[in-house]
């Protein structure tokens, strides 16, 4: 079993949800952001989704352009991307590192090489948003080799004849992306997230995770009870940002605020399901 499958494995065990926290590479600098990564686990998030920093994040809002802009002002490559997450590795090596993001900087670093250094570091899947399956057999082929699971977005938008497209050759989970727009805007509404995840239970048997417009412990827990995960990122990327000073650089605090929050959304999460499980 993969890492993913394990710890879908173990929170199925447990009745519940898991957290997916997302932040970015390299964001506000790299020697923080990795210090925020390394803290996530211990916080409570079940599986960390790092961003690979890119200058034209297009499914993304202002808070995660932003920590784009200064990730990359700050250095940070795909290949420094990598090298973060070697340096996760050596200190924990059952958690998930899913990477996030846009097809331009894979495709300027080569996809097996990609698929094999990012195998390699320990990155058990990608996300890419701008790949749609049809044509993203440069990638899948050489992820599957490698032993990543490529996974797949589903939206609201995503028909019964779109799905089963979708759902061939994906791996790890199936990411619901819960509204039509750009991340941190607009906030999930739990009735039609409940409604969604039982469908595209028809297609796949995949779990399911659910993010977009998921920002408090509250809206956490009401997806938790329908969803196997719940991702959140914006809000992590917002709260980060209110810990910078005014020349962008980190306040003593910001680690510590960053992980509070991971910590209120994983407690609301764990106590999603002790009212009933709607699943």
């Amino acid at each position: 079993m993969s890492r993913i499958e394990r710890r879908f494995a173990a929170l199925r065990g447990e009745g519940r949800a898991g957290l997916v926290a997302y932040l970015t590479a390299g964001d506000p600098d790299p020697e923080t952001s990795a210090a925020l990564f390394a803290g996530l686990p211990a916080a409570g998030a079940d599986l960390i989704e790092i961003g690979m920093p890119f200058s034209d994040p297009m499914a993304d809002g202002p808070a995660i352009q932003d920590a784009g802009q200064r990730a990359l002002r700050a250095g940070m490559t795909l290949g420094g991307t990598l090298a973060m997450v070697r340096g996760l590795r050596r200190a924990d090596d059952a958690t998930p590192i899913v990477l996030m993001g846009y097809y331009n900087p894979i495709y300027r670093y080569g996809a097996e090489a990609f698929a094999r250094d990012a195998a390699t570091a320990g990155v058990d899947g990608v996300i890419v948003v701008d790949l749609p399956p049809e044509e993203d057999t440069e990638l899948t082929e050489p992820a599957h080799a490698a032993g990543l699971d490529v996974i797949r977005l589903a939206t609201p938008t995503s028909d019964d004849r779109r799905l089963p497209a979708v759902v061939e050759r994906a791996g790890g989970f199936l990411y619901y992306v819960a509204i039509a727009g750009i991340t941190g805007t607009r906030s999930a509404d739990s009735g039609e997230v409940a409604a969604a995840v039982k469908r595209l239970r028809r297609f796949t048997d995949l779990p399911v995770a659910v993010g977009f417009g998921i920002k408090t412990p509250e809206q956490a827990a009401a997806v938790a009870r329908a969803a196997d995960a719940v991702v959140v990122g914006s809000s992590l990327v917002q709260r980060l940002a209110t810990n910078l000073d005014s020349a962008g650089r980190a306040k003593p605090a910001l680690v510590d605020a960053v992980l509070a929050d991971v910590g209120a959304l994983a407690l609301g999460i764990r106590q999603a399901r002790s009212t009933g499980n709607v699943r």
